[in-house]
């Protein structure tokens, strides 16, 4: 018996876009699951937001075929826009009107009907925690009520896919946090995000799948763990009471960074539980005692910069 597998929410391949003369998507491949996090990374200019605008039908690809939420993205458009919700890198908020009254236009504007538009309205300003600001203009609103009140738009028609370009951008740490809770919420419900982000952390901490985009390329994916491993660099740090567990080691092992002031030997490793095992039971055979061990891990920063080209200095600078 053959086990079909399920839909993805979004799927695409060989999608191509060019601006004049400037090739801004040079043949990419998707397959985002849905009721998933998927995060797409890359330098500004890698053509994130141009992704995020052709899957959700603001432009049109020039190559490629593209399906979202079962729809053919070419021949279906209107079905795909009904099933999708877009908060993009500028605020879409009307800072004239109120919180509420900015969700009941928008509602309006999706034929939902009067009383469900105000039950929708109401229902996203108590879960996006702005009941007490519902009726004050959103000129007045901070910058992280206006990004909750954009992500609460985009999810008046109640969309089974949301794409979120750079939703954080601009806000503060705690904001930025209130964010992640709520996009984690949505997934929760089933909700598919497709998210942009230059925040590295952002798509560590939410994302179940994570696409490096460079040159209009995808040039790496997976998880936030499988990319990792692809970056060297990983090491065991071992530390020892005195220079002769320090010399022992050394002896047994025959590689590593030895620091003799530190009492400590680095082991190159991928951090694996079964790397840490093989190395911790030859220590035990040597009956060489350790006194500390931490293990270090190459982050999202190593991955990213290693794979956009961009250079260590280049890291060094932008932190």
């Amino acid at each position: 018996m053959t086990t079909q597998l399920p839909q993805p929410a979004i799927s695409a391949t060989g999608l191509r876009k060019s601006f004049g003369d400037t090739k801004v998507l040079d043949g990419i491949d998707l397959n985002v699951a849905a009721g998933s996090i998927f995060s797409l990374l890359g330098p500004n200019g890698a053509g994130k937001t141009t992704t995020v605008q052709i899957l959700s039908t603001l432009i049109a690809a020039d190559a490629g075929e593209c399906r979202v939420a079962g729809h053919d993205l070419a021949h279906d458009a209107d079905a795909v826009r009904t099933a999708i919700g877009v908060t993009g890198q500028n605020s879409a908020v009307d800072d004239v009107l109120t919180g509420t009254e900015n969700l009941t236009l928008l509602g309006d504007l999706a034929h939902l009907g009067k009383r469900e538009c105000r039950r929708r309205a109401t229902e996203l300003i108590t879960r996006f925690g702005l009941v007490d600001a519902a009726d004050r203009r959103v000129s007045t609103y901070s910058g992280g009520m206006r990004r909750r009140l954009d992500l609460a738009m985009s999810l008046i028609g109640d969309p089974r896919i949301i794409f979120l370009d750079e939703p954080t951008t601009g806000l503060d740490p705690r904001s930025r946090r209130n964010m992640w809770h709520v996009i984690r919420e949505l997934a929760d419900a089933g909700v598919t995000i497709f998210l942009t982000t230059q925040y590295l952390e952002e798509a560590d901490q939410l994302a179940d799948r994570i696409a490096v985009l460079d040159g209009g390329r995808i040039v790496a994916e997976g998880t936030s763990a499988e990319l990792k491993r692809l970056v060297p660099g990983g090491h065991i740090e071992l530390r020892f009471a005195d220079t002769d567990g320090l010399d022992a080691a050394t002896q047994t092992l025959g590689i590593g960074k030895r620091d003799d002031d530190a009492l400590s030997l680095q082991v190159p490793s991928d951090g694996s539980v079964g790397a840490l095992k093989s190395l911790l039971a030859r220590f035990d055979d040597e009956s060489i005692a350790i006194e500390d061990l931490s293990i270090h891990s190459p982050d999202l920063d190593d991955v990213f910069f290693a794979l956009t080209g961009d250079t260590t200095a280049q890291k060094a600078a932008t932190r």
